[in-house]
């Protein structure tokens, strides 16, 4: 209930968004109607499509995209309609025929007439909404991308539509009074009418030309979010403290790459921090049958929640796989837990693709559904959790690097277990490529995502442009941590698509390494793209995944490293060019 009420609240506060604006001449277009049987519905109208796209949006493919923007032609087009109507008494007459029946029942029905007339125009509009994405929204569609749909997603998008509308009826029976009073004094009902349907043919044409989702999201929505935020913060549940090296971080300012020698160890007490949560909900084992707490007493277990896009994450398979391969025999036993971030990292085939080619040898449950995620109540990627012999945990790690602690953990939990002998010293693996220890300097660029829903810093004028292909252009220059896309890109919640060959995406960091989470075509055709930095080839700051020219293939959904320079953390314009159309791109990370 209280979730609910948050998401009711953060809707009522898109009042104060300018991205309300477009669809303001849409409902002051029936301001002179009753609002019981013109206003009401058209809100409901509004709410009820809004919920029902943003759900198919958050947990669909990109057909759901494509259907919704043929659905914004079609909302476009009724509604020009309905606005030049308005706009010309004279044409709604000429229009008095059945093929356009529809129109003029947008127009004109009577007072007290059905209510299906302002019941489409309201789902019209909701099919053109497109509210700026604040704290309350975004957290709204990412848990519907990440769980999947349920009716629990769908009310807390209805929610937050219920919110938009009580905002709007509030403006909406405000603007009913002010036009009967100008009606009754001054008899200009009229050109009130021209005027509102000017009005509905102004907002039709900024909803076509992008600017809903364009120029007015970069508008100034600072205050809006900073009060969903307090609302997050006073009403949410207590989060817990995530180190810079976790997932969730966008910082990037941990240092890990040079482990310190390990001091001298003297065990300490470990306290109990609850049982061993239940390992059911799994979709998929990978190198084991299903284990579960039961079946792992007498065993130390590492639980490492983990999805292979992270890198983070990535970097820290060297040494989980040099322990469990120096531990086994001693009693440990690594269980890799695979949450998905993105949509793709759901799909079986991946997963075990990746387990494969990372060289994964420990079990792997597939936690596509969240269940195992929120039976340990975890909060980010990498995670460690440390259990003991009698199934009970006794230590938390979030994020990349303490990897001596760590292996000091292991070794006093097993002591604990029984008269097993326990090696001694702690590992130093060299991982390669995107698993190698990142730079020992400090790190100004961060993780970004390239999806409108959690998109920072991007510099393409006209801003993004969600849920149709756009041409992008990249500015004359960026500022350090801007991005920018050139070309003709579909941009939806978390990826941009490619519709055709030559698109680029620019975006000038400081790091050492530059990661790219990118997917082929949709029908899994390669993508072949050309890397350029500061306009040349990278000849020895090559990544991992491209030669010294710079060339590379995007072959399947994964993490590519792209840049790793030679000299350290320097701040560079990265380009990359794809010289075939589908490329998917998700975020970029650094390291």
């Amino acid at each position: 209930m209280l979730v609910l009420i948050v998401a009711y609240l953060g809707g009522v506060l898109t009042i104060l968004s300018p991205c309300i604006l477009p669809v303001l001449p849409f409902v002051f277009a029936r301001a002179d109607r009753p609002f019981r049987s013109h206003g009401l519905p058209m809100l409901a109208g509004m709410a009820l499509a809004f919920a029902a796209v943003a759900t198919l949006a958050a947990v669909g493919g990109g057909w759901v995209v494509a259907l919704n923007e043929w659905g914004r032609y079609a909302a476009i087009a009724l509604l020009a309609l309905f606005g030049l109507t308005l706009l010309l008494p004279a044409l709604a007459d000429r229009l008095s025929r059945p093929l356009v029946a529809l129109g003029l029942r947008l127009a004109d029905a009577p007072t007290g007439g059905s209510v299906f007339s302002p019941l489409l125009l309201g789902v019209g509009t909701g099919l053109l909404w497109a509210p700026c994405a604040g704290p309350i929204l975004g957290l709204i569609l990412t848990g519907a991308a990440l769980n999947g749909a349920s009716v629990g997603t769908s009310l807390l998008l209805l929610a937050y539509a219920a919110g938009a509308c009580t905002s709007l009826a509030g403006a909406l029976l405000f603007g009913h009074r002010v036009f009967a009073r100008m009606k009754a004094s001054l008899r200009t009902g009229e050109w009130l009418r021209r005027a509102a349907g000017a009005a509905v043919l102004a907002g039709v044409g900024a909803i076509a030309l992008g600017l809903d989702t364009g120029l007015l999201s970069q508008l100034s929505g600072g205050g809006t979010n900073a009060l969903e935020q307090a609302l997050l913060d006073r009403l949410g549940p207590p989060k817990p403290a995530v180190p810079q090296s976790a997932r969730q971080d966008r910082g990037g300012l941990m240092l890990t790459s040079a482990e310190a020698p390990a001091p001298a160890f003297t065990p300490r007490p470990l306290r109990d921090q609850g049982p061993f949560p239940a390992l059911a909900g799994a979709t998929e084992w990978i190198n084991s049958p299903p284990l579960t707490p039961e079946a792992l007493r007498g065993k130390v277990v590492l639980v490492d929640f983990w999805t292979y896009s992270c890198i983070n994450c990535l970097r820290t398979l060297p040494y989980l796989r040099a322990w469990a391969e120096k531990y086994k025999d001693a009693g440990l036993v690594v269980v890799g837990v695979h949450t998905p971030e993105f949509a793709f990292e759901k799909r079986p085939a991946n997963v075990r693709r990746a387990v494969k080619d990372l060289e994964i040898g420990f079990p792997v449950a597939v936690d596509s559904d969240y269940a195992i995620w929120r039976a340990f109540g975890n909060q980010a990627w990498p995670a460690f959790y440390f259990v003991d012999a009698q199934g009970r945990i006794r230590h938390q790690l979030f994020g990349e690097g303490q990897y001596a602690k760590s292996e000091q953990v292991i070794q006093q939990l097993l002591a604990e277990a029984g008269p097993s002998r326990v090696a001694a010293g702690l590992v130093a693996p060299q991982g390669l490529g995107t698993q190698a220890a990142p730079g020992t300097e400090p790190v100004r660029s961060g993780e970004t995502y390239i999806g409108q829903e959690r998109a920072e810093g991007f510099a393409s004028p006209g801003g993004l442009v969600a849920g149709r292909t756009h041409a992008y252009q990249v500015p004359a220059a960026l500022r350090i941590n801007q991005w920018a896309l050139a070309g003709d890109w579909a941009v939806d919640a978390e990826r941009a698509v490619l519709a055709r060959p030559g698109g680029r995406i620019a975006y000038r960091f400081q790091a050492r390494d530059l990661h790219l989470v990118l997917g082929p075509a949709a029908d899994g055709k390669p993508v072949r793209f050309r890397v350029r930095i500061d306009g040349q080839p990278p000849l020895a700051d090559h990544g991992f995944d491209t030669d010294a020219q710079g060339v590379g293939t995007v072959d399947a959904q994964r993490l590519y490293q792209l840049v790793r320079q030679q000299q350290g953390a320097r701040e560079r314009l990265f380009e990359i060019e794809f010289l075939d159309p589908g490329a998917q791109a998700y975020a970029f990370t650094f390291g």
